[in-house]
């Protein structure tokens, strides 16, 4: 049994180990935040604009969410964290008692194209609303979500597309474990638990090495960026298995960003994944759709 890992913003204990005969990596385990417990495997609904589309926080509630995410470059660019901070927080503003992950907004950053311009520093970006140009650094993303007052930040990342080539993603990775330093040096709140982000791509080599990096940084959580893009679920299985096993050892909790259909979630599971988040579970729902043994339902 690993034994618990504590910080001032985080305590993670697995509670359930996988068993001895290696048959699965799966695990159970509790993280405790500053708003509560949550237990693991968890899913994380998106509240991408501090509220999850068409669902109340009572909503959520009822159905069992124990944390949500929320996405730091929206609340950024509308309504602002200075706003929210002003209005007593993100929980406050979104009227939710329980643990909040903000992502760091890179993903969002990044995905904006020919509106973005990154380098060394950080990246320069245009408002998807209104055109106005902006900018986030790792230190910059950081005060952002100190600002919002989430239970566990994340580091600013580069993330590129799994089919990038080898020596785009190899640059990213790169990047990303120095942006990975630069968000811990600029961490401060003591409430609010920190991960750092996985790359390296479907590039076995590379992603191993991003695993060690950032599993030997003092973050409270480890992601695994980089996937849930337009890999196949086979190739971002191969990846799982590069990166998990070099964290069996490791008692912190584990992240897999982006993954939100049943079976991939059980997959992720099965290879020893803690945590996920998606929009795709609430975005089907409004579409008249259930998931169903064999796939979707269509119910309009």
């Amino acid at each position: 049994m690993i034994a618990p890992y504590v910080s001032k913003g985080a305590k993670y204990e697995v509670t359930t180990p996988p068993p001895a005969d290696g048959s699965t990596r799966a695990r159970a385990g509790e993280l405790t935040l500053t708003h509560g417990v949550v237990e693991t495997p968890q899913f994380m609904p998106v509240g991408t604009n501090a509220t999850v589309k068409a669902l109340t926080p009572d909503d959520l509630r009822e159905v069992g969410a124990s944390i949500i995410l929320s996405n730091t470059y929206h609340l950024y660019l509308r309504p602002g964290h200075e706003r929210i901070e002003r209005l007593g927080g993100l929980h406050r503003f979104m009227d939710w008692d329980r643990p909040i992950l903000t992502d760091s907004g890179g993903f969002q950053v990044v995905s904006l194209g020919d509106l973005r311009v990154v380098d060394e520093d950080g990246v320069a970006f245009r408002s998807h609303l209104d055109g106005s140009i902006h900018r986030f650094t790792p230190e910059h993303a950081t005060a952002v979500q100190e600002a919002l007052g989430s239970d566990v930040a994340v580091a600013f990342d580069q993330p590129v597309y799994p089919s990038s080539p080898r020596a785009v993603v190899s640059d990213a990775t790169a990047r990303t474990h120095r942006w990975a330093e630069r968000s811990l040096a600029a961490h401060t709140r003591e409430d609010q638990a920190m991960f750092g982000i996985v790359q390296g791509g479907l590039d076995p080599e590379l992603r191993e090495a991003s695993t060690r990096f950032i599993a030997g940084l003092p973050f409270d959580g480890i992601c695994i960026g980089g996937l849930a893009g337009d890999e196949s679920p086979e190739q971002r299985d191969a990846a799982l298995d590069v990166a998990i096993p070099l964290l069996a050892d490791d008692p912190r909790p584990r992240y897999l960003m982006g993954l939100g259909s049943p079976a991939d979630l059980l997959e992720a599971v099965h290879r020893g994944v803690d945590l996920f988040d998606s929009v795709l579970p609430a975005r089907v729902a409004r579409n008249g759709q259930l998931w169903v043994p064999g796939g979707r339902l269509n119910l309009r």
